[in-house]
């Protein structure tokens, strides 16, 4: 099983990113995948989530500037971070579970300046 997240990077503050969690050993689509971050000297923190069915949940500090999505056709789930804020800034991982163990991706650097 392998989670890997992409499209980290250095954006402005107000910009957006999108970032991909592609899967392999692992099908997505049937689990709820997590999106979690982690900024330094901080516990890591649940973003924002989305079901098999596709509800979807997000923290009240990115309601409405993220959006957390599947992929139609590819094993993959995204997050849209748009209006990005400097406390945006963290290591992004995904996250899934299977048979009662949690998997991680190795995260993706978002840096917001301000």
């Amino acid at each position: 099983v392998q989670l890997v997240e992409s499209g980290g990077g250095l954006v402005q503050a107000g910009g957006s990113l999108r970032l991909s969690c592609a899967a392999s050993g692992i099908s997505l689509s049937i689990r709820t995948v997590n999106w979690y971050r982690q900024a330094p000297g901080k516990q890591r923190e649940l973003v924002a989530a989305i079901t098999s069915g596709g509800s979807t949940n997000y923290a009240d500090s990115v309601k409405g500037r993220f959006t957390i999505s599947r992929g139609n056709a590819k094993n993959t789930v995204y997050l849209q971070m748009n209006s990005l804020k400097p406390e945006d800034t963290a290591v992004y991982y995904c996250n899934s579970r299977m048979l009662a163990t949690d998997y991680w991706g190795q995260g993706t650097q978002v840096t917001v300046s301000s």
